[in-house]
């Protein structure tokens, strides 16, 4: 830690380079700012591009991030205190955080070289649904996540990054129009499969299914809307106390997930 430099003053070109970041109004976003250790350590081992990583001067950093960020030549500054404060300013401080350049966009073309099961989020704006869902979906092996009408302009966006905890970059994850989305369904040979009360199936039918599968799940309020429901080939619900009204979709996504697991992680 003795040998890291100490960025002391804002005139530093570094600290211009975070307040850039932090601005909410960039029309454009090309660059990140990922804060906290496991986010961090994540993104790194994703490929993630790092222009540099910060610790405040009162944080020891681990080992466990020094070591990777001198494997991948990232470079490790320190940020005093004060100059923390000038750059954060009413925003929460955070103490370990890195500058990266934002991974190229996803396209749905890019699922078809994937093998595992595809979730489709139609409608789920919650971000920390959404990233709870991208953290269960990298670990149950499935390849990729569509998202419809979520609200977000970007996977790089801070609060998805926190949610996920840096998980957003370890599996592909597409922004799409429902229009697009519902041809990439019709023209790619998956089975679409809708999660809805009174389903067809219930969800421990999933075991028995060999082939890829694209689950779809909407909001806890409206479920998908009408265009997937109609193109799914099948419709499954979760078995569940009658007395309550729904389960949370990050949670019923982790159930359909498991249900697949032995397919996905080749099990």
């Amino acid at each position: 830690m003795s040998s890291l430099d100490l960025i002391t003053e804002r005139s530093d070109p570094a600290v211009q380079r975070i307040i850039d970041v932090t601005k909410h109004s960039r029309a454009v976003v090309k660059t990140v700012l990922i804060e906290d250790i496991e986010p961090l350590l994540q993104s790194i081992r994703a490929g993630v591009g790092f222009i540099e990583i910060y610790g405040l001067d009162t944080v020891t950093l681990p080992d466990e991030l020094l070591d990777l960020c001198a494997r991948r030549d990232i470079p490790v500054r320190l940020l005093a205190a004060p100059v923390a404060n000038q750059v954060f300013k009413t925003e929460k401080k955070p103490k370990v955080f890195g500058l990266a350049r934002v991974p190229k966009p996803t396209r749905l073309a890019d699922l078809s070289a994937t093998t595992g099961d595809l979730i489709l989020l139609d409608g789920v704006k919650i971000v920390g649904n959404i990233g709870a869902i991208v953290r269960t979906s990298f670990a149950l092996g499935a390849s990729g996540i569509v998202l419809v009408d979520s609200d977000l302009g970007t996977i790089a966006d801070r609060r998805l990054i926190r949610a996920s905890r840096g998980y957003v970059f370890s599996l592909p994850i597409v922004l799409a129009s429902r229009d697009e989305a519902l041809t990439y369904v019709q023209d790619n040979g998956v089975r679409p499969v809708v999660f809805e009360a009174g389903g067809e199936l219930t969800v421990g039918d999933l075991d028995g299914m060999d082939e890829r599968l694209v689950l779809m799940f909407g909001s806890e309020r409206t479920g998908p809307s009408g265009e997937f429901a109609h193109t799914a080939a099948t419709s499954v619900s979760i078995p569940m106390n009658p007395a309550a009204e729904s389960l949370n979709v990050s949670v019923s996504a982790g159930i359909a997930l498991n249900a697949r697991a032995r397919r996905n992680l080749g099990r």
